[in-house]
């Protein structure tokens, strides 16, 4: 057959690795930077905020504004903005004035923003229903490993007040480029997005309309969102501090996002099709449990090792809940864009909510606890999320259509 999905699904892992990798050394080299300059987890949580304040707002223009677009050229503009993002990080090392840094803040938003659409679009256009939850599984192991080795290089073999992490960034970012061109027909298939006039009400009253009828899967991708905001600004801290306990307390962060490199593959492997809402509440749930665990012993073998276990369960969840975002946003035609919207925009509250919270709750009861609180909240959630979920989502198709006009 030409042109096979798993080719086109293992030519967009290898590139999206890459900038994953310069993703990762970023995503833990900066909330270390930020507190080593300032000096304050509020703060910290704060400043990085405002990268998902920035995201969620082109969440409510890009639906409106993409035209006749390739995941090529979205993947593409998403390298250009991690160039962007490590070279303005790079000046404020030198002048780490506020105003250069929340810039640099903006653009990661933005970057963050475009991957999502490219991965949506790509598996919603390019992959069969039936594969949805296992692509998205594939994925997520290439994002894995990618997120394992972060913290490993960024934390491990160059210093957090060093330019080094940096300019691995940007190696990384070109090399992602350089792959991306070299499979660049696999990607080049245009996509039927249409341009509309610009109206930011519109978008946002598409979006709740979409809210009523999805509500549980959107609570559910905030949470998830929280839980990985908490890990890589709060996370990123105590993995610090853990390291200076222990050697393999530098794992801590490490071990959250292990358990991704294989999960992944056992999801795709069993093609989960029917029941994925439930499944991936339930193991919401169980890592709950394994986090509010964190609060009985502070030893960096315990905290590893629940926090890798914890982890298995929700590395079973994503690829579960990107499966049904997938299988609606299938269903529903030129108009997904508004879909895809939504779902970005989970992330973005969640980025926007997560690590000032966790930032506030760490400073009144310190990191190791801030993991407590977030394990019991999510047992509280998950279990009620069990109970009022509905077996199907159905979607307001007559009024969907009407989008179009």
């Amino acid at each position: 057959m030409e042109d096979p999905v798993w080719i086109r699904v293992s030519s967009l892992s290898v590139i999206l690795l890459f900038i994953f990798l310069a993703d990762a050394i970023l995503s833990y080299w900066v909330p270390n930077f930020l507190e080593y300059t300032y000096n304050n987890t509020s703060t910290v949580g704060l400043i990085m905020a405002f990268s998902s304040i920035a995201g969620l707002s082109v969440d409510l223009i890009f639906p409106q504004i993409l035209k006749q677009v390739t995941v090529k050229k979205l993947i593409l503009f998403a390298i250009t903005a991690s160039f962007i993002f490590s070279g303005s990080l790079l000046g404020s090392t030198y002048a780490p004035y506020l105003l250069l840094i929340l810039f640099g803040m903006v653009v990661w938003g933005i970057y963050y923003e475009l991957l999502i659409f490219a991965q949506q679009q790509f598996v919603s256009d390019s992959t069969p229903l039936r594969y949805h939850s296992g692509v998205w599984g594939i994925i997520g192991v290439f994002r894995a490993f990618a997120y394992f080795l972060g913290p490993i290089i960024a934390g491990e073999i160059v210093p957090v007040e060093g330019k080094y992490a940096l300019y691995l960034a940007l190696i990384f970012a070109l090399i992602s480029f350089i792959t991306l061109s070299f499979f660049h027909k696999t990607h080049d298939r245009v996509l039927s997005i249409e341009v509309d006039k610009v109206n930011i009400f519109k978008e946002f009253e598409h979006w709740v309309v979409l809210f009523e009828h999805v509500w549980p899967i959107i609570i559910m991708s905030i949470i998830l969102g929280i839980i990985d905001a908490t890990f890589w600004s709060v996370g990123a801290i105590w993995n610090e501090t853990l390291s200076e306990s222990h050697p393999i307390g530098g794992l801590f962060l490490s071990s959250y996002i292990l358990p991704s490199m294989f999960i992944g593959f056992v999801i795709a492997r069993f093609s989960i099709y029917k029941g994925k809402k439930k499944l991936a509440e339930k193991f919401m749930l169980f890592s709950g449990l394994l986090f509010a665990a964190l609060g009985l012993n502070s030893g960096a073998y315990w905290q590893v090792s629940f926090v890798f276990f914890a982890s298995i369960f929700l590395s079973a969840s994503y690829p579960l809940l990107e499966g049904v975002y997938s299988d609606i946003i299938a269903r529903m035609g030129r108009e997904r864009k508004h879909m895809i919207g939504l779902f970005a925009s989970t992330s973005s509250v969640a980025y926007i909510v997560g690590p000032p919270l966790a930032g506030v709750i760490a400073d009144f009861v310190g990191e190791q606890l801030t993991f407590v609180v977030l394990g019991i909240s999510t047992i509280i959630i998950s279990a009620v999320l069990l109970i009022v979920t509905p077996k199907k989502l159905l979607l307001p198709q007559e009024e969907i259509q009407r989008w179009k006009d």
